[in-house]
């Protein structure tokens, strides 16, 4: 699992200008999903989607920031306590982003590399950090060990530490001891990490891999269509993103693709052991990301949007035993039907929210059809929505009570707003919106007092802010740290 890595970044797919050779060899060796998507695209509930096998409406996590009570209660145990009742060694490493943070979620090995720490003690017991410490002392003055935030968010950036030692490096090298550990019992690994998200700081070579003047620049259409969500105006507002000029747009699409390469090389390492091991072609490997990243198309940045950019993940499905090799796969898919795949392939379908991903894979089992997505608190200004089925898009906004079609096949960048148009293929979206808003208890707070209708708000501007976000601790400029010696 990568972090904030957009759809359109695997070389392989016929996406440039990427340079991905590694997961390339994973599209030939498996099956690539064209149409993927993150139905809660933020780093805490895409996570505990994938861990539960559930929705928001079941998790309760609608967004970062809105801490839930025991997700086990309305959703089970976690992906990998029911992987380990059914006989599998259980590894989990890097960025999990739970909530409390060191929560159990059933891995034997479990060792974190994450990417905002609350005070320096937190930030002294990441895994990551620790063997960074124990390997050289040459960069304990690093306070962000994966590049500086708060102003410098989409700064292009270069990382204090040589590849080596970055956490990339340490997450492959760790997970390549995983698969090399000798135990009779099947392995179930999950390695997640923390780049391409921002900052957006590879390490040299990778940075500079690419030229910005090559980069191709953001898609901006109708200021109508970009300005419908002033959740993203906010956004840019609160990471200081607000005046990056075309040229630094640019800039930052270099990063981030070189970021995407250094990742890719470390995932090549993570083949390599796979493919020396006894029976390579019985190991399953489903490559994907927690959400995209809008890098300044629509005029946006970051993520928590149901734009294409932003929502729509990479998602690629590898077992040569079993699946056909160098396949593409038509039908939806979700975070959430990752869940049953992993189940499925053990032996014990448990689909939960998802789809029967791996019959579908395997052609017994119909393909998704549809795809509903939520984020924001169900009832507040703050909850949208989107509907993805067929070739169409809905995306609905409680703060305004907006409503936006699109038919991605015809107009993949989301230009042209087809609500007038087809009426009827929105009203029959928007009906299927209201009917899984009112099957769960958490959603049912986003209808109308009848139950019969979507709830909207007079539409008010977000209030501009920004979040200065340091981590370790310092929240502020002007901020003296602690500093151990």
């Amino acid at each position: 699992m990568t972090d904030q890595q957009r759809f359109d970044t695997i070389a392989a797919l016929g996406f440039q200008p990427a340079k991905t050779p590694n997961l390339d060899r994973l599209v030939a060796r498996g099956i690539s999903c064209d149409r993927a998507y993150s139905t809660c695209p933020v780093c805490v509930p895409a996570r505990y989607g994938l861990m539960s096998g559930c929705e928001p409406g079941k998790t309760g996590w609608f967004g970062n920031w809105q801490p839930v009570p025991d997700v086990r209660v309305n959703c089970g145990p976690y992906l990998a306590e029911s992987m380990q009742a059914l006989g599998y060694r259980t590894w989990g490493l890097g960025k999990f982003h739970t909530e409390p943070r060191k929560e159990p979620l059933g891995f034997e090995v479990h060792e974190y590399s994450e990417e905002l720490w609350p005070d320096e003690k937190t930030f002294l017991d990441d895994d990551y950090v620790a063997w960074l410490r124990s390997k050289t002392s040459d960069f304990d003055h690093i306070e962000q060990v994966h590049g500086e935030r708060t102003d410098m968010y989409y700064v292009p950036q270069l990382r204090p530490q040589p590849g080596e030692l970055c956490g990339e490096s340490w997450l492959a090298t760790r997970a390549v001891e995983e698969l090399q550990r000798s135990d009779p019992r099947p392995s179930f690994g999950f390695v997640s990490f923390v780049q391409p998200h921002p900052p957006l700081a590879p390490p040299v070579p990778y940075n500079r891999l690419f030229d910005p003047d090559a980069m191709p620049p953001p898609l901006n259409g109708d200021p109508l269509i970009d300005t419908a969500d002033d959740y993203l105006g906010w956004m840019n507002h609160a990471i200081y993103a607000d005046e990056i000029s075309p040229f630094q747009a640019r800039q930052a699409r270099a990063r981030y693709h070189g970021a995407i390469t250094f990742i890719d090389d470390c995932i090549g390492r993570i083949l390599d052991a796979v493919e020396a091991l006894p029976n390579p072609d019985n190991t399953i490997i489903c490559f994907f990301s927690d959400h995209g990243d809008f890098l300044g198309d629509h005029g946006a940045w970051q993520k928590e949007s149901f734009f294409e950019a932003s929502a729509r993940i990479p998602m690629l499905v590898s077992w040569p035993k079993q699946l056909q090799q160098g396949a593409r796969h038509q039908g939806f898919a979700t975070i959430t039907d990752l869940f049953g795949l992993a189940t499925s392939a053990a032996g014990d379908l448990q689909q939960r929210d998802g789809h029967d991903f791996l019959g579908s894979l395997r052609r017994t089992a119909p393909e998704r059809a549809q795809v509903i997505g939520m984020h924001g608190q169900p009832g507040s200004r703050q909850f949208k929505a989107m509907v993805r089925e067929r070739d169409w898009k809905y995306l609905w906004f409680a703060n305004g009570g907006r409503s936006m079609l699109f038919n991605i096949a015809e107009d993949p960048a989301e230009s042209m707003c087809l609500s007038s148009k087809h009426p009827e293929v929105m009203e029959t979206m928007r009906q299927s919106l209201i009917h899984r808003l009112a099957s769960e208890t958490l959603t049912l707070p986003a209808l109308n007092a009848n139950g019969n209708d979507l709830l909207d708000f007079s539409f008010e501007p977000y209030e501009r802010v920004r979040i200065k976000q340091f981590g370790s601790g310092i929240n502020d400029f002007g901020q003296v740290p602690v500093v151990t010696i």
